[in-house]
């Protein structure tokens, strides 16, 4: 139910009672509600939840709908544990269909805040859009276009918000939504947009036309050939919701307003899943602050995005002061910060989120987007040209299958076959058999056995068109996967692996059962590559109370500290850091180029990169 309409529900109520006592309560319960949405208004989202919440305890016949106010607030403060503890104490039986809808929406959001993009997908997809208000359409195509970026659906992405931008109420809003949709069409492939642009839909037609026209300039037309083009276009659609400025200022590129900082802001969550998170990054961060050879040290102050609208808080920051923001770190936070407010300060967020791009937001993270692009350009350099994919049956399991696919057909080679693994099996036989067609030479065995009536002689004969094996597997797994693919006569095929194989600590005893595996990490888990004080071994103290998966974000909290200086020069002057060979692309995502290494009894030895031939020039993946 809206705010609005239900205050005025509440005072009509409060006008036809005929009690006095009940007309003076009803009059206070109109009071606080109206309380509530000032506060609301006024983004106190904290203070307009718990008065929700109040009105919830005395106002029984209404719980469900203050409640489920009172969870929309909190949800709007970015604390989203109390939204989760007020909504299991609704009924969902006695919503109607807005409210139930409303309901919906906020679990979504809550799933995309923790990354589960595939349930906040479900959730969206049972909600009808026209239930809800003009504010929460507003979110619902927000959350949408984002679960499916998340999902690596980059079109239904712009779908959704081709829907959203008709929405929009202001100039700036439109204007941020439509530079969304150009980035992410521009980061797909010229044979997709072709197949993509005869559609019954004349506006989504003339965004596939206008982002081919935008990719052609940066390519190989001349202002004159660009400027025939546009006229074309804006002939063959003359009502786009895109206008001539927009398309001139998006064709300029991004502009940022960056210098070195002499106040750095952190944006980072002190509770919550991503705590431990953050206790890694800071104690990289302050490593490097203390290690810093700078003559004079910028003032940092550390903000608890756990507890705070990240957008109050962005320009809390800047009001006491910062000239850069470093964080947030959460997906949903830059999303959130991107496309709710001008970015007068830098951002340099710790994530990436695909198809963003925005004027002062750099992103900066442990994207597996620079770990894949590495090992096809590895496995491009020995040589490979046919290969096999292993990998987790879940989401991310998918999702790195899908990178190594695309990024490994952009290089015009082969995926053979891709096969995913029960994470919770030790025994990873039918995974292994299918992907090595040993299945298929058991069956013609059995056909042949059939057809001659007796009994005759067979081996297991595993394909012979493979030249390698992408494997994605933590290192307990691997340790089990590997010596089966041996055990099935796969001892000639190359295994390549993600970095998640290796723990980040030599363990030679264990890791004996690998040797062969080429993997790309971060230079800091290598001692050869990265000593000094900022090493790994130097920072034992700060990362061997942490859980393993957090060793290398020291790294990336080292990396953003050193990072706050060099920003502005980093297009032109590619820095060596913890977390690899750091430079900046035009979406202002900055890349890594890793070390690679290969197991040798045991112990991970540096591969030294070949000097002839450069590496493939991958473009990052529409997914």
């Amino acid at each position: 139910m809206n705010r609005h309409y239900f205050a005025v529900i509440t005072f009509c109520f409060f006008i036809t009672s005929g009690c006095a006592t009940e007309s003076t309560r009803h009059y206070q319960v109109l009071n606080e509600a109206v309380i509530a949405e000032a506060f609301t208004q006024s983004g106190q989202h904290k203070q307009a939840a718990n008065l929700y919440q109040s009105l919830a305890s005395s106002k029984p016949t209404q719980r469900d709908e203050f409640n489920l106010l009172a969870a929309e607030a909190f949800i709007q403060s970015g604390d989203n544990s109390s939204a989760q503890s007020i909504i299991s104490q609704i009924n969902p039986t006695s919503l109607d269909v807005e409210q139930g809808s409303k309901l919906n929406l906020i679990l979504a959001q809550i799933n995309l805040s923790e990354g589960e993009a595939e349930q906040a997908l479900n959730r969206l997809n049972n909600i009808q859009p026209y239930n809800l208000s003009l504010a929460d359409q507003v979110i619902f195509y927000q959350s949408m276009a984002f679960a499916q970026s998340l999902s690596g659906k980059p079109l239904k992405s712009v779908k959704a918000r081709i829907k959203l931008s008709a929405l929009l109420q202001s100039v700036e809003q439109q204007s941020e939504n439509n530079k969304v949709i150009l980035d992410t069409l521009s980061l797909l492939p010229p044979q997709m947009l072709n197949y993509q642009q005869n559609t019954s839909d004349n506006i989504f037609n003339g965004w596939i036309a206008l982002a081919k026209i935008l990719k052609d300039s940066r390519l190989n037309q001349s202002p004159i050939e660009f400027q025939l083009n546009l006229t074309e276009w804006q002939r063959l659609y003359p009502h786009h919701p895109a206008n001539t400025d927009f398309i001139l200022s998006y064709s300029q590129g991004l502009t940022n307003t960056f210098k070195s900082p002499n106040s750095v802001a952190i944006l980072l969550p002190e509770s919550g899943p991503y705590a431990k998170a953050t206790e890694a990054i800071k104690a990289g961060f302050m490593a490097a602050y203390h290690q810093s050879a700078l003559a004079e040290q910028p003032s940092i102050r550390f903000y608890d995005s756990a507890i705070e609208n990240i957008v109050n808080l962005y320009h809390l920051a800047i009001s006491e002061g910062a000239e850069l923001i470093i964080g947030p770190l959460s997906k949903d936070n830059i999303q959130e910060l991107a496309l709710s407010t001008e970015l007068t300060t830098p951002v340099l967020a710790l994530n990436h989120v695909s198809n963003l791009a925005k004027d002062n937001l750099f992103q900066f993270g442990l994207s597996p987007i620079d770990e894949v692009k590495e090992l096809v350009n590895k496995a491009k350099s020995d040589g490979v040209e046919k290969v096999l994919i292993l990998a987790p049956e879940s989401n991310q399991g998918h999702r790195m299958a899908a990178y190594l696919t695309d990024f490994w057909q952009q290089s015009d080679s082969t995926v053979l076959e891709t096969q995913f693994y029960n994470r919770r099996a030790s025994d990873f036989t039918p995974s292994i058999k299918s992907l090595l067609n040993l299945d298929e030479s058991n069956y013609r065995y059995k056909r042949l056995k059939q057809t001659l009536a007796r009994n005759i002689q067979f081996t297991e004969q595993r394909r012979k068109d493979v030249d390698a094996i992408f494997l994605s597997a933590s290192p307990q797994k691997a340790r089990s996967i590997y010596p089966q693919l041996q055990f099935y006569r796969a001892t000639q095929v190359p295994v390549y692996a993600l970095p998640e194989i290796y723990s980040g600590e030599p363990n030679p005893p264990a890791d004996i059962d690998l040797n062969g595996i080429i993997f790309c990490d971060i230079p800091w888990v290598f001692p050869k590559l990265y000593s000094g004080e900022l090493s790994k071994e130097s920072l034992r103290d700060s990362w061997q109370r942490l859980p393993q998966k957090y060793l290398r974000l020291i790294a990336l909290g080292i990396d953003s500290f050193n990072l706050s200086s060099r920003l502005a020069d980093l297009a032109n002057a590619p820095y060596q850091g913890a977390t690899g060979g750091l430079s900046i692309n035009l979406e202002n995502r900055v890349t890594r180029q890793l070390s690679c290494a290969k197991f040798i009894n045991g112990s991970p030895v540096i591969q030294e990169p070949k000097e002839e031939g450069e590496p493939f020039d991958l473009q990052d993946s529409p997914l």
